[in-house]
């Protein structure tokens, strides 16, 4: 299936700014409204349904022979048809 980029943000922040980004989020999510993202000129409105599946990933890119970048991933999914998601996650 095609993948269609819909808004994309990259930047340098302190932990700090991240944090409260995700807890915008998060207030977002536990409201069970709307999630608004912007950046530039670029701009969209997203409403997770009541249980999207949610994918959390570690990685790390590059030469398995020196160091290379590391990273943490969330993701919330669903279908567009409103179909709900489904999953158990422990986090320790």
């Amino acid at each position: 299936m095609p993948e269609e980029v819909l808004f994309e943000s990259e930047s340098t922040m302190t932990r700090a700014e991240i944090a409260s980004y995700l807890r915008t989020v998060a207030d977002s999510l536990d409201a069970g409204e709307q999630i608004t993202l912007k950046a530039g000129g670029q701009s969209v409105t997203m409403e997770p349904p009541a249980r999207p599946t949610f994918e959390v990933k570690a990685e790390r890119e590059g030469p398995t022979d020196r160091p290379g970048e590391l990273s943490i991933e969330f993701e919330l999914e669903w279908d567009e048809d409103g179909s709900d998601g489904g999953g158990e996650l422990t986090i320790e």
